[in-house]
């Protein structure tokens, strides 16, 4: 092995051999890419702690799963082009949007487990590569040697780039005008001690009366410029006149509306109709300091339900799946309650779902159920006796159960 060295390199250039396997390895790799990704993304969300706050909102974890997937293809790239070289730090627009939102939710990168967990995932699916490659045990273990130590070096400088990104973030923040806002917002959702009148000389947002919170985001980055309009048209769905914005990621924003007026889905899903890609999550409206808080936090429940069960809802209220956002807690457990709890209307006709969830929803009245549904009272009892048979148990005897695992499913099939 050549054990000439490069300034930046940090372990031996690999001989010709095996600089033509790490070439071979990375391309078939590469192949199957995507599907790399997504376990690195899964490890890295079950490996440290601060993931749950990145998992769960649909915004932020949607950007985690491009960078990771970026800075995975960037990898196997250069290996592909310079193999065995160190790779420099893959810092594109992805990684600094990535690096901004982050810092806009207050986290940062100190927990490594994450990183690490990525990389144990990573590692695997290129050593099943690698000795698939070659049975040569010389030109093994020299290509694993080397690549062990690229890959290592990667994820450090990586992570190391990323700290500094957001660090410059944060020193941008702290100079803009909405550093103070969004420090105040913290403290009111923290329910730290702060005044009222000092809040809202800083939000120029009365926190008296009625509340209600919304999270507004847009499924990409590309359709960002479409989110203001989406609030808009949020506020006026919800009846106000004006609103307080808090920029909580490139694509999404914080918004509390001085209203007590709860509007329908049916309302929210025409009022971002038109804004391709917009959606939209409300929480309950309730009074004063602890209604702003406790509105947001049902409004970002409502979202993080649609994100654990990768729903393509474009709006959701937290009334409505507030036990739902319980029971997905543990979407292991969430799926054996469904399929206890419904059997095999799990599957069933989706008119035969809606119409039991409906009629319960009506307080058992099926004429209600039938006039919201446009059909006949007769269709109504049709459907309600052909779930009964799917049902393990009658609806009678488990409503409440059957209607959080029907609101489940109908969320989760979008």
């Amino acid at each position: 092995m050549d054990a000439e060295r490069e300034p930046e390199q940090l372990w031996p250039v690999p001989r010709s051999e095996v600089a033509a396997l790490i070439r071979v390895v990375a391309e078939r790799v590469l192949q199957s890419v995507a599907e790399l990704a997504d376990e690195v993304v899964a490890a890295s969300q079950r490996g440290g702690t601060r993931y749950p706050a990145i998992a769960e909102d649909p915004v932020l974890s949607e950007s985690d799963r491009r960078m990771s997937r970026t800075h995975l293809v960037h990898w196997l790239t250069a290996n592909m082009h310079s193999p065995g070289r160190r790779v420099p730090p893959c810092v594109d627009d992805e990684t600094l949007t990535f690096a901004r939102d982050l810092v806009r939710r207050g986290l940062g990168i100190d927990d490594l487990g994450s990183w690490r967990a990525s990389q144990r995932v990573a590692w695997r699916g290129w050593l099943d590569a690698c000795f698939d490659a070659t049975d040569d045990a010389v030109d093994l273990r020299d290509l694993l040697d080397i690549s062990a130590a690229s890959m290592t070096t990667f994820v450090d400088d990586s992570v190391a780039a990323l700290s500094g990104q957001i660090d410059a973030e944060r020193d941008e923040l702290a100079r803009g005008a909405q550093a103070e806002r969004q420090a105040t917002v913290q403290l009111l959702l923290e329910g730290a001690p702060i005044s009222r009148a000092r809040a809202e000389a800083r939000l120029g947002y009365a926190l008296t009366g009625d509340h209600l919170a919304a999270v507004v985001w847009v499924d990409s980055l590309d359709a960002a410029p479409r989110l203001e309009p989406a609030a808009e048209q949020v506020m006026r769905a919800c009846g106000a006149g004006r609103r307080l914005t808090l920029v909580a990621s490139t694509a999404a924003q914080w918004l509390w509306l001085p209203t007590g007026w709860l509007p329908s889905v049916a309302e929210l899903e025409r009022a971002v109709a038109d804004v391709p890609g917009a959606r939209v999550a409300l929480g309950r409206p309730a009074p004063d300091l602890d209604g702003f808080r406790r509105s947001h936090l049902d409004a970002v429940a409502a979202q993080r339900v649609l994100a654990r069960l990768g729903s393509a809802r474009a709006a959701v209220r937290y009334e409505d799946v507030q036990l739902v956002a319980v029971l997905t807690a543990d979407l292991a457990q969430a799926e054996l309650f469904v399929a206890d709890t419904l059997g095999e209307l799990a599957n069933a006709d989706p008119q035969v779902r809606a119409t039991v969830l409906t009629y319960v929803e009506e307080r058992f009245n099926a004429s209600a159920a039938a006039e919201r549904l446009f059909t006949h009272r007769s269709t109504v009892e049709r459907r309600l006796a052909r779930a009964d048979a799917l049902l393990p148990r009658p609806l009678a005897e488990n409503a409440t159960n059957v209607a959080a695992a029907l609101t489940l499913v109908h969320l989760r099939d979008g």
